[in-house]
């Protein structure tokens, strides 16, 4: 089970990404550098990944950085969440929604889910054990495995990012749906991991100005 965990891993999968699949010699040129990023496992990687959801990148910083500070830079825990009033938490910009499945995360944790030990697990594990959580869907699942656990061939494939920066590189009529992009994105095996990361730095890359789409 490889794992990216170095920049040499990074270059290592897109060298072979863009010799397995030529279309992406052109999305690589545009995108620029590709960050490896990662978030710590646990529970303040979920709540990084949850915080997330369905927001712009700036929104969702904004939301952490009011989160953090209300636990405690370094102590974003399961204890100090459910140590926390809702009241407080919603204040941070939290939907009522993902109070409940951060608390339910919480709450397993302290149940016994060892949500440090997940990023450890098989994939097909990890995501069974993290969508039964409530509110936790199969997104938030690749997400984890992809940035908390490191795993080199995870495909968030419903990811509407993604799946537009799909569209844009590689020159489709249309934006491809979760299971066109599962489909898509097998040719990118071992290192589907390392085309997510490709294609989030394409969006950027062309939504700041700093490319053009290919003609």
């Amino acid at each position: 089970m490889r794992l990216l965990l170095c920049d040499d891993d990074m270059r290592e999968g897109l060298d072979w990404l863009v010799t397995a699949d030529k279309r992406l010699e052109s999305v690589r040129a545009v995108a620029g550098t590709v960050e490896i990023r990662y978030r710590p496992p646990g529970f303040e990687g979920l709540s990084r990944i949850v915080v997330a959801q369905m927001l712009s990148v700036a929104s969702a910083a904004a939301i952490w950085q009011r989160y953090e500070a209300l636990l405690g830079t370094g102590c974003v825990t399961a204890e100090r969440f459910l140590a926390m009033e809702e009241a407080d938490l919603r204040a941070c910009g939290l939907s009522g929604g993902k109070v409940r499945t951060l608390r339910a995360a919480a709450e397993a944790a302290q149940a016994g889910l060892d949500l440090e030990g997940l990023a450890g697990e098989a994939p097909d594990v990890t995501i069974a054990r993290l969508t039964a959580l409530p509110g936790v869907g199969r997104w938030t699942a690749d997400i984890f495995l992809l940035f908390c656990a490191r795993h080199a061939d995870i495909f968030p494939a419903g990811d509407l990012a993604l799946q537009i920066a799909a569209q844009e590189g590689l020159g489709l009529e249309t934006r491809p749906s979760e299971k066109e992009m599962r489909r898509i994105s097998e040719a990118w095996s071992p290192w589907r991991g390392v085309a997510a990361k490709l294609f989030w730095a394409y969006y950027k890359a062309v939504r700041e100005g700093r490319a053009a789409l290919p003609a």
